[in-house]
């Protein structure tokens, strides 16, 4: 059991860790996603997940794979629940706003969930082909052939929005 001053110092840890890596959750969290609330949700999630294990606070760079790899395990488990529900149709009139694409994160999302995950990773967190692998509990040589398909995929959606 753990006394008031290690409990206060694993709440400080906590909290250091929360606000140094909060961006880069919900980033990953909303790449997988798409959805901001969604996003916001995961954050939570893994903030929870954050208090309740025994996270490696002692090494940064394994702490911060495991805060990925506990955000890609909580959004693949929303994919599985949000797969489940049913959904109704909205009605017909209510004013819908098309949106001009306002970056190259949202031609990022119009990818396929397996090439979004590993190019933003790799571009946007810059992990290596090995610490994705190890994220995404993916073979090191299917992380690459995403990243080569997943730059070709992409390439051809910007070249047609040209």
């Amino acid at each position: 059991m753990e006394n008031g001053t290690e409990k206060a110092k694993k709440n400080m840890l906590i909290e250091k860790t929360l606000r140094k890596y909060a961006d880069m959750i919900y980033r990953l969290a909303f790449q997988y996603t798409g959805n901001e609330y969604d996003a916001q949700d995961i954050l939570q999630e893994v903030g929870l997940s954050l208090v309740r294990a025994d996270a490696p606070f002692d090494d940064e760079r394994y702490l911060r794979n495991w805060l990925c790899r506990v955000t890609v395990n909580k959004c693949r488990n929303l994919s599985k629940q949000k797969k489940l529900r049913v959904y109704e149709e909205l009605d017909e009139n209510i004013a819908v706003f098309e949106a001009e694409p306002l970056s190259l994160s949202c031609e990022l999302a119009a990818l396929p969930e397996k090439y979004r995950t590993v190019l933003y990773l790799y571009y946007y967190e810059e992990f290596s082909i090995e610490e994705i692998s190890a994220i995404t509990d993916s073979n090191p040589n299917t992380v690459g052939s995403r990243l080569r398909r997943g730059r070709d995929k992409l390439r051809k959606i910007l070249s047609e929005g040209e």
